[in-house]
């Protein structure tokens, strides 16, 4: 399975990308946080390392560490904007409960 990205969330991401000189792409991962166990790490990326595999989707690399494949294959990450606030979503199959608050989640 891949990580995908709407043409909202990549249209975000590229428009941010052609700001930041030397960043090729998303690195998109998990850390231990939160009541529900995980919660979602996303940040610019210069390129991948050793153990990453490489996802293409609406003109956006996404780097994932092969470690964090099992907790996001498959998800799907959308950008929305309502009225004042915008943010990203994410759509993850592997998801079997989230806290409260929408922070943070447990997975199969």
């Amino acid at each position: 399975m891949s990580i995908t990205l709407t043409e909202s969330a990549a249209n975000r991401v590229l428009s941010h990308l052609e700001t930041r000189q030397g960043y090729t792409g998303l690195k998109f991962g998990v850390k231990t946080s939160g009541c529900s166990g995980f919660a979602y790490i996303i940040d610019y990326a210069e390129g991948a390392e050793e153990g990453d595999q490489i996802f293409e989707s609406n003109g956006v690399k996404v780097i994932v560490s092969e470690e964090h494949l099992g907790f996001l294959s498959g998800t799907q990450i959308d950008y929305v904007e309502d009225g004042l606030s915008a943010a990203f979503h994410f759509n993850n199959p592997n998801v079997t409960e989230q806290c409260g608050c929408g922070e943070s989640f447990t997975t199969k």
